[in-house]
This record gives C-alpha cells, structure tokens and sequence, in this order.
C-alpha cells in the first residue's frame, strides 16, 4: 500500500524560516533510514505558498489566484510517498519522525487501480500502466 504523508505548514515555514542544521541531520537519518527500509518512495519539501498559485476551476474560465495563502494548517509545507503494508505501519514510521513539538503530518492511502472497479476499464488501466512505465524509465 502506498501512503501520501503530508506535512502540514506553520507560521514559520510560510514565513520561510529555514529548517536548523541539527534538523535537517536528523530528518536526513530519518529519510536514510526509510529508503535503506524499502519504505520511501519519494519526498520533498515545497516552498512557502506566497510563492505558488492556486487555480480554480468553473464552467468559466479557470482563475488563479496567486499566494500566499492564509491559515498555514490548511496548507502543505512537504511530503513523503511510502509504500507500506498496513496504515498501522505507516503510522509507526511518521511517530519517529524528527519534527519538533507543534507540528503536525496527515497520513493518506494512495488509491491503486484496483480501488476503482469497473470504472477502469481494461482500456483505461492499459492507459494507466503505459504511463506508470513512462514515468518509472
């Protein structure tokens, strides 16, 4: 099972206020640790939304609105992708995780094909399957 784990921003991240070095050692050993594992798939840290844009979608023209964005607990500052057995397992990898008192991470199940029945059509998971190759090459 794959699981998106979703750092939530704060007042610092979205003030731009740069990790400490000591952090960024342990969030390091932290990430080592889950690739050496099999765990992590992929992880990144994303920039403070006054440098991103949101894009709403009408039957209209789509209208962006640029950042930064207000309330930093409805917005993301990083993530990871791990592939794991259980959420449970999941859950037991982010409680080890570095971050300090205050912060907070969402743990979401990626859906895999098979989640989506009938709806993917041999077609469409044909489809799925070509572009999951052309990513991975």
């Amino acid at each position: 099972m794959r699981f998106m784990v979703i750092v939530k921003a704060s007042a610092d991240s979205e003030a731009g206020v740069m990790p400490t070095t000591e952090l960024l050692t342990a969030m390091g050993r932290f990430n080592e640790e889950m690739v050496r594992a099999g765990v992590m798939v992929a992880g990144e840290g994303l920039q403070p939304s006054s440098k991103g844009a949101r894009v709403h979608f009408s039957d209209a023209e789509p209208k962006v609105t640029r950042g930064p964005f207000s309330d930093p607990q409805s917005l993301i500052a990083g993530f990871w992708l791990i592939e794991v057995g259980s959420l449970d397992e999941a859950i037991s990898w982010m409680k080890r995780a570095p971050f300090p008192s205050g912060d907070a991470i969402e743990i979401r199940q990626v859906f895999a094909a098979e989640d989506f029945g009938e709806a993917l059509t041999p077609e469409l998971r044909e489809q799925e399957q070509r572009l999951r190759a052309g990513l991975s090459s």
